[in-house]
């Protein structure tokens, strides 16, 4: 996206389109291009684990627990790690509606990929879905905040309502393809999601007009800079065509572990070279300061909340007593639990926000995240229970999920919105959708880590479940305590930005 104060939020122009229900019905466009987005991706993160553990003679990989969860961890982390890159091609090379564009027809192809049937189609459908996350998801955030010319609790309220499009998406995707996977095979479940993403990039083009110039344009288009992509995509095609041909063998774990290290040096090596050599002011090199607590604190966040697509799923289908009135559920389908907890809480917590900014006394970022990551471990603390009852060798209610999930739902509405408002606000100006990919790639590392958590858990030796989650109560715990702790000289660090 443009770097332009007016892109970035500061004193962004008006939608042509005008407002709808107070807020520029460009929200409306990108609201459902998230929403699409979102049914394909936590429609197939419902089944994969799932398929890839599914033994061969019922049609899937045969994989054990510990790859199967490693694998997860990648694919999920793979996608947001690319959103620094796709933030980048943004802001340097193509502008952030392009971006969102171009992500949508890859994870459209992506999906159709999945569905055809072969093992490397399937694995190089994986790799399509990575890259074209890896475009759309920082941009068409950054270009939500571009709407608003105005900060403060507006902007929060705006992306709360833009939330409930991601929640949605993650609310029917989990409920359908499970269902289709269950009655027409797990190819069939992988079709569906490819369908859904062709009607998001639909009514993107047929809409996108609303959007202003919010996104329209990059900052630069220098020739070294798209040297620098076309190097990157052919390094990613050799490494791929090695791969899927058996030229070159990839450990999952041992792969998992490097990334974990490699994003986490990342991440911190490219927010001290913001604040020490971008030649930024010090307010903004404050601001970033600022930005590394949180994203500190929502990558402990994102390790344990990733739980829902590996351990949770696997509890879900060994541990929990599904079957309801005779009907027995998919697995797959109790993803459903948490978006449904955050389509109806959003607009509470929405209103919440703006009813404490009227009276200002609304909680600050850092407060907001402390609270998020001791909701998170409360829900920890609900499964090491319930993993303590499985021990005992029955079957659970699946009332504990449930609660972990209302925990979880709410933990992320204190955290993940505000999270996005916030590093569209703090963000330097120069590096508007970069900064939105180093939030992703707190996802990036949060994904790595709960993968190779999860594979820690051995389905033969029980007791490594609940010392899973007890691990996870103990990181979410302290986390949220230190984030209370440090919440006021952060906030004085943000600089008047709430």
């Amino acid at each position: 996206m443009s770097t332009t104060s007016t892109e970035t939020g500061a004193a962004a122009a008006p939608a042509p389109g005008g407002t709808s229900f107070g807020h520029p019905r460009g929200l409306a466009t990108l609201f459902f291009t998230e929403m699409w987005e979102r049914f394909t991706y936590y429609g197939i993160q419902s089944i994969l684990i799932l398929f890839m553990v599914a033994a061969s003679g019922r049609g899937g990989l045969g994989y054990g627990d510990r790859n199967a969860n490693a694998i997860v961890g990648l694919y999920f982390g793979g996608t947001y790690l690319l959103s620094l890159l796709g933030g980048w091609i943004a802001d340097r090379l193509i502008g952030g509606r392009r971006a969102v564009l171009a992500g949508a027809v890859l994870i459209t192809t992506g999906n159709a990929l999945l569905a055809a049937g072969s093992r490397r189609a399937f694995f190089l459908g994986l790799i399509f879905n990575v890259l074209g996350v890896g475009l759309l998801k920082p941009n068409v955030s950054a270009t939500v905040g571009a709407l608003y010319a105005q900060g403060g609790s507006q902007r929060d309220a705006g992306f709360s309502i833009f939330y409930m499009g991601i929640n949605i998406g993650s609310l029917f995707g989990p409920m359908f393809v499970p269902l289709v996977a269950q009655h027409y095979g797990w190819h069939a479940g992988f079709a569906l999601p490819a369908l859904g993403m062709l009607f998001g990039v639909a009514q993107f083009l047929a809409t996108q007009r609303y959007l202003g110039h919010a996104g329209a344009a990059p900052g630069s288009t220098r020739p070294r800079s798209w040297l620098a992509l076309w190097g990157f995509v052919a390094l990613i095609a050799v490494l791929t065509i090695a791969t899927l041909t058996g030229t070159m063998t990839v450990d999952p774990v041992t792969l998992s572990d490097s990334l974990s290290w490699a994003v986490g040096a990342l991440m911190a090596g490219y927010m001290l070279y913001m604040a020490l050599l971008a030649g930024l002011t010090r307010e903004e090199r404050n601001r970033v300061f600022a930005l590394m607590a949180l994203f500190a604190a929502s990558t402990v966040f994102w390790m344990a909340y990733m739980q829902m697509f590996g351990s949770f799923n696997l509890f879900a289908e060994r541990y929990t007593d599904r079957r309801i009135f005779g009907w027995l559920m998919p697995a797959g389908d109790m993803q459903t639990i948490n978006p449904v907890f955050v389509i109806a809480l959003a607009p509470v917590f929405a209103a919440l926000w703006v009813a404490l900014g009227r009276r200002s006394r609304d909680l600050s970022s850092p407060a907001k995240f402390a609270w998020g990551l001791l909701l998170m471990a409360a829900s920890m603390l609900v499964m090491y229970v319930a993993s303590l009852r499985v021990m005992r060798g029955a079957q659970v209610s699946p009332l504990w999920l449930t609660a972990t999930y209302l925990l979880n739902a709410c933990g992320e509405l204190c955290l993940s919105p505000v999270g996005l408002s916030s590093t569209t606000q703090l963000a330097p100006a120069r590096f508007a959708g970069q900064t939105m990919g180093l939030w992703f790639l707190t996802l990036a590392l949060g994904s790595f880590l709960a993968g190779l958590l999860s594979g820690d858990y051995n389905a033969h030796h029980l007791t490594t479940l609940p010392a899973l989650y007890l691990t996870l109560l103990g990181w979410s715990a302290g986390g949220g305590v230190l984030m209370l702790m440090i919440s006021a000289p952060v906030k004085r660090l943000m600089a008047g930005v709430r």
